[in-house]
């Protein structure tokens, strides 16, 4: 009976491992009339090989705008730096 009282964790440990060692995958879609700090991202698509990083100032950037550079891991990410239109 000592033994058993262990064996429910051991399970819950292997399936901890076998749920958390599989690659996760996730893309996202925007639709119409997407917006993201007033800023219009409507039909695009990103994923694991297109990713963007959007940064929201209350000022104006130094580098305003939007611009795609390589990843390094052969995908592309979308780099935006934005003045929200509507700060609070």
């Amino acid at each position: 009976m000592r033994g058993m009282r262990f064996a429910p964790i051991i399970v819950v440990g292997f399936f901890c491992a076998a749920v958390c060692s599989t690659p996760a995958s996730a893309e996202v879609r925007f639709g119409h009339n997407v917006r993201v700090g007033g800023h219009d991202f409507s039909n695009q698509t990103f994923d694991q090989k297109h990713r963007a990083e959007v940064y929201l100032y209350n000022r104006e950037p130094r580098h305003a705008g939007c611009s795609r550079h390589p990843d390094g891991r052969g995908g592309e990410v979308k780099v935006c730096h934005l003045k929200t239109l509507n700060p609070h």
